[in-house]
């Protein structure tokens, strides 16, 4: 098992910066992608933004491009989303997720989900 906890959610105004973290504890060994998603509210979940374990491979949804950035520390198996020029659209629940193999953006090809943070743009 693998347990995954994330933190820095919170309402910040348009165009704030807010910057996320999730923490993977349990089971981690290597091979393995990191990903965000988000889900607002009547929404269904989709994909933010995703890494593979070298770290190298960054993959992003064209709604975040240019101002999200993901990156991942895998000696403290961590996971980070910088998110920059916030927009009142970004405003959902963020999930931190885990899978073993490739970065792939499909909610059901990952493994493990964190309880989820909540963030809020106002205008």
């Amino acid at each position: 098992q693998v347990q995954l906890e994330e933190s820095g959610g919170g309402l910040v105004q348009a165009g704030d910066s807010l910057r996320l973290s999730c923490a993977a504890s349990g089971r981690t060994f290597s091979s393995y992608a990191m990903a965000w998603f988000r889900q607002g509210a009547g929404k269904e979940r989709e994909f933010v933004a995703g890494i593979t374990w070298s770290g190298t491979g960054t993959y992003y949804a064209d709604s975040v491009k240019g101002r999200f950035a993901i990156s991942r520390d895998n000696a403290k198996n961590t996971v980070t989303l910088q998110m920059n020029s916030l927009k009142t659209e970004d405003t959902a629940v963020y999930y931190c997720a885990v899978r073993y193999g490739p970065l792939r953006s499909r909610r059901y090809d990952y493994d493990y989900w964190g309880q989820g943070t909540q963030v809020t743009v106002s205008s």
